[in-house]
């Protein structure tokens, strides 16, 4: 399940920190919390899967601020959310409607729209593009002690472990034994640091890559994010339809 938020700001323009995926976790705890503290509280524990990601805050219109301290946003603004489990989307968005006044990192907003979106038939085989960075972490010994590694698509490890992250949402969504079949490749990378909490950082990646495989385990990281950290907005994808669009604009043109 996934859902378009649309946000009316109360002035405009309105600031856009780089770093706004913290902010939005608070408001997605938040409404949870308003609607089923016991949902929120679970979520909470470290030991149980989230299976929710969302994308980066984005504008209509947007630029650089000039202090370049992050972007100003003009008209609306909107985020994606996605989940894998229906009782998380229906307290997320019955929190959003009952109290639609927002504020994030001092901004005010009022939810104008949530509109939910369709899913692809088809996965494997498709161009995704990412609407929030991938992080993918290992770690490694550093002055005889383990210490977090951001690994990045030049490394095996990288695919190793967002396909065997991609097997444990699986088995959380679906109740099965995963299966192995899964491969990306990648058309395109720019990595981006974000700060996901004061002083601690994560270099993450945005990517253009086609995946392929079992329609399950692709169904898992299209609902609930590919890579990790998926509940503090890490690793929402959308697939590419440019080429589809165009091909049915062509067709319904010309029959």
């Amino acid at each position: 399940m996934r859902f378009l938020i649309r946000l009316q700001p109360e002035e405009e323009p309105f600031k856009i920190p780089f770093n706004n995926m913290r902010f939005l976790q608070g408001l997605v705890y938040r409404k949870i919390g308003s609607v089923d503290p016991d949902l929120s509280l679970r979520l909470h524990n470290p030991k149980v899967p989230k299976l929710f990601t969302y994308s980066l805050f984005m504008a209509e219109r947007r630029e650089l601020a000039e202090d370049r301290s992050g972007l100003l946003g003009y008209n609306r603004g909107f985020f994606y959310f996605s989940t894998a489990v229906p009782e998380i989307a229906e307290a997320f968005i019955k929190g959003l409607l009952e109290k639609p006044e927002v504020e994030l990192w001092g901004e005010k907003f009022t939810v104008e729209e949530v509109k939910a979106l369709a899913e692809p038939e088809r996965l494997s085989g498709r161009k995704f593009v990412t609407l929030s960075p991938i992080a993918v972490t290992t770690k490694r010994m550093q002055f005889g002690k383990p210490r977090s590694y951001d690994l990045s698509p030049a490394e095996p490890g990288f695919y190793e472990l967002i396909r065997e992250n991609l097997r444990e949402k699986y088995v959380h969504i679906f109740g099965l034994k995963p299966p192995e079949d899964f491969e990306i490749k990648i058309i395109s990378s720019k990595p981006k640091r974000f700060e996901v909490k004061p002083g601690i950082f994560q270099t993450a990646w945005h990517l253009v890559f086609k995946a392929y495989g079992d329609e399950g385990l692709l169904r898992a990281g299209y609902l609930a994010g590919f890579g990790e950290k998926n509940s503090i907005g890490f690793g929402m994808v959308k697939v590419d339809g440019r080429k589809e669009r165009v091909k049915r604009r062509w067709k319904e043109g010309y029959e």
